[in-house]
């Protein structure tokens, strides 16, 4: 049976080193120094540290905790109550080393699972074991069993308190008590009892499983029988609810147990009968709990692992989105600040064949009545598809106003004459309410890389006749376009109604169509809904593999906002990103009708 005098009434006795270790050196003691003194500054720290987590565990401020390097009681970890004392082993904190310890550190604990473990059941000790054995009968039977039981009533308890605390509790149950078993080979009936009380008590208090505790259960069924079994379980459920300062109810308890396994109470324990069957079952049933607390631990370290790197990976996804965000956001304020040059992104500077941030815009002109008249029809159009229907709500009521209507005046007159409580309602009242209408969205993003030069002036088009329809849509619709290469230069501006057509020519290399959809986003806030929101892109999508796949993951995050991104493209064989609708037009002309189109598709979505 493991040790279990680790609650001692009265301190151990002094020895002389002790006491040449507490005099003062002004009184000519010796410095007495048995250990390196870095390591035994690092085991102080470690025990003031302790000290000051007590209260929290316990709810006291008056115990004091020390780490021996041997302890006092022999046990790897005890309470002295009558000093107000906690003393726990060194080495339940390896492979931890003292420099690295730091209990302060909140989590730190779990880096030493079995000492803070042993620390928690002292604690619990502390915090509940406000009674002690009498004087002339401390190494009884009586006295063993009533500290046995006290094992689990102080950590039933505890987790009262402090449910959070079972896997500490676990943690120190598995390495001092199950282990110091699984050595051992009990076998009479006190020994099983004494098994019973460590193993099956603390099922009972909520410290195992019950599918843990089945192998002892067995076994001890098998060696006790069923009835006094019984009898020892309503024993240890007593003593659960016992009060901590009720010493005689734990006393009767005690003696109650000593009297259920035939033991004289005011004499010593009874030794392991030699020859007596049924120890190496026990033993073995011991083993099998500790086996199945050890899977069940790491099935829940597994599961809990999993929690956290699911909540660290949110947590960093969140993160790195806000951050995306802000830059984003940075971008298309560089780009649509009035009068602003072309913007380089950061990531594209520097490289072979740079030619500087060049502005491809050659020029602005007046629209042409063509194109007045192209917007003005988009303009009726997106209109037409941002309308709502009013929305009609019919009520009843016993007053007016209201519209009269005869069959409920009828009834109402028929009830009051029938000597009842009237509850038609003649009063019919219509409400209609006008439903706002969603503005609109439209950002437009174009290639003016080289291979892109026949669209140049259809798109220039196309983008003033978007941004104009969409101010005579709504006063919240509004548009933007971004010229892209390596280089990012506005076309037109969120919120600005252009009143030139601003052209420009496209014969640059690179392609920053991540950071162009990342100031159009911003710039439009086409992430949110509400709104009839569409990005454009007019491009042959012949990208480096490293372009590309930063321009796709935007295009998908777009598309899980509920923005849905077109893609034009002129060419026989393009390469649109996936997932952009592909559109392809035999004449650039087409854009601006093709853009609309995908307009009022964006605005009758969004009335859905």
């Amino acid at each position: 049976m493991p040790a279990l005098a680790h609650v001692l009434p009265d301190p151990p006795a002094i020895t002389d080193d002790d006491r040449a270790q507490t005099r003062w050196e002004d009184d000519g003691g010796p410095a007495i120094e048995s250990r390196p003194g870095s390591r035994n500054a690092q085991w102080l720290r470690i025990a003031a540290a302790l000290t000051d987590r007590l209260p929290e565990l316990a709810g006291r401020e008056d115990v004091i905790v020390t780490c021996e390097e041997q302890t006092h009681s022999g046990a790897p970890a005890a309470f002295f109550p009558t000093r107000a004392a906690l003393e726990i082993d060194r080495a339940l904190f390896a492979p931890a080393r003292p420099a690295a310890i730091d209990p302060t550190r909140v989590g730190d604990e779990h880096n030493y699972p079995v000492a803070w473990g042993a620390f928690t059941h002292e604690a619990a000790h502390a915090a509940h074991s406000r009674w002690v054995t009498p004087s002339e009968l401390r190494g009884s039977a009586l006295d063993t069993a009533a500290q046995v039981l006290e094992e689990s009533r102080a950590e039933y308890a505890h987790l009262g308190r402090r449910p959070a605390d079972r896997t500490s509790l676990r943690s120190a149950l598995q390495a001092l008590v199950l282990e110091g078993f699984a050595t051992q080979t009990p076998g009479d009936t006190w020994q099983a009892g004494v098994a019973a009380a460590l193993i099956l008590a603390r099922r009972d208090a909520g410290i195992l499983d019950p599918d843990e505790a089945q192998p002892v259960e067995d076994t001890v069924l098998g060696i006790l029988g069923q009835d006094l079994l019984n009898n020892l379980a309503a024993i240890w459920t007593a003593v659960h609810t016992t009060g901590d300062e009720d010493a005689a109810a734990m006393l009767g308890h005690a003696e109650a147990w000593c009297q259920a396994l035939g033991a004289a109470p005011d004499r010593p324990e009874p030794a392991p009968e030699p020859g007596v069957g049924g120890g190496g079952e026990l033993a073995e049933a011991i083993g099998k709990v500790a086996a199945r607390v050890t899977a069940n631990e790491a099935t829940e370290r597994a599961a809990q692992a999993h929690v956290t790197a699911t909540r660290t990976n949110r947590a960093q996804a969140k993160a790195a989105l806000a951050a995306h965000a802000r830059q984003a956001a940075e971008i298309a304020e560089k780009v649509f600040a009035p009068g602003a040059h072309p913007f380089t992104p950061e990531s594209r500077c520097g490289r072979a064949g740079e030619r500087g941030p060049l502005s491809p815009v050659t020029g602005t002109r007046m629209p042409t009545s063509a194109e007045k008249a192209a917007a003005g029809h988009l303009a009726r159009a997106l209109r037409s598809a941002a309308y709502r229907e009013r929305t009609v709500t019919v009520a009843t009521s016993a007053t007016p106003p209201g519209r009269l209507s005869m069959r409920g005046a009828l009834a109402r007159d028929a009830q009051r004459a029938a000597g009842g409580l009237p509850s038609a309602e003649p009063w019919i009242r219509t409400q209609r309410r006008q439903n706002p209408t969603p503005p609109v969205r439209v950002g437009i993003a174009v290639d003016v890389s080289g291979s892109m030069r026949s669209a140049a002036r259809p798109i220039a088009s196309a983008a003033w006749i978007v941004a104009k329809a969409a101010a005579l849509t709504d006063p919240e619709s509004r548009a933007a376009t971004i010229a892209f290469r390596r280089s990012l230069t506005a076309i037109t501006q969120p919120g600005r109604v252009p009143t030139r057509v601003t052209e420009f020519d496209a014969d640059g290399g690179g392609h920053s169509l991540a950071e162009a959809l990342d100031a159009l986003t911003a710039g439009l806030d086409l992430t949110s809904p509400g709104a009839g929101r569409l990005l454009v892109v007019a491009s042959d999508g012949y990208y480096r593999a490293d372009e590309a796949a930063q321009a796709a993951e935007r295009i998908a995050a777009l598309g899980k906002a509920g923005c849905p991104v077109l893609w034009l493209a002129f060419d026989i064989d393009p390469c649109p990103l996936p997932g952009a609708t592909l559109l392809q037009l035999a004449d650039p002309a087409q854009a601006a009708a093709a853009i609309g189109k995908a307009a009022m598709a964006a605005l009758a979505a969004a009335n859905r």
